[in-house]
């Protein structure tokens, strides 16, 4: 808003995490779309390939490994993690600061590791929200239904789940999504809340 940057009122960081299932990004998205909040979503790096129809500074911002770990060396990530061996993704520091110091409001879809990291970074200028499914079964249902996995996979993703669930009472807040409208109702309120729209 350039009101905002005129007033010199720095932007909030908003965080979201949650276990593979649990509707985070679907909540992202919906409130992103809706246009009723005054947010931007922070563009991850990584230095994995772009796949058919991505774009460098849209989807990703696409580094190569070397650059990558180069980048770790040299602090430029607030959070980085190798997802897999050799697959790396993590959030610019100077694309968060920006925006902030411009006045924008900066939404951060990442793990419950990266989340902590950005509270201890930016401090009150951050909330994080935790969205968790009902129970870990309603997890395991949701992975399942989706189609879109093994079951080595799933279980790999309901093992990251527990591990995960154990971050939850150090977030801000916890939203429970056992109905996706209410999730992003409270969601949305929350970050409004937050960010005084």
């Amino acid at each position: 808003m350039d009101t905002d940057k005129q007033s010199g009122k720095k932007g909030k960081v908003i965080v979201v995490s949650a276990p593979s299932g649990s509707g985070k990004s679907t909540i992202i998205n919906h409130i992103l779309d809706s246009g009723e909040i005054d947010l931007q979503f922070s563009i991850s790096a990584t230095n994995r390939s772009p796949r058919e129809g991505e774009l460098d500074g849209v989807n990703y911002y696409f580094m190569t490994t070397e650059d990558f770990r180069a980048a770790i060396a040299a602090g430029e990530f607030i959070e980085w993690e190798q997802v897999y061996p050799g697959r790396f993704y993590g959030t610019l520091r100077r694309e968060v600061q920006k925006a902030v110091d411009e006045g924008r409001n900066v939404i951060l879809d990442i793990d419950v590791k990266g989340a902590m990291s950005v509270k201890e970074i930016f401090g009150g200028d951050a909330m994080t929200v935790f969205i968790k499914a009902p129970s870990v079964e309603a997890l395991r249902e949701r992975l399942v239904s989706r189609g879109t996995d093994k079951p080595e996979v799933i279980a790999e993703r309901l093992a990251k789940a527990e591990y995960e669930l154990g971050f939850a009472d150090r977030m801000d807040h916890v939203v429970v999504n056992d109905d996706l409208q209410h999730a992003i109702a409270v969601t949305s309120k929350l970050i409004s809340d937050f960010i005084g729209d």
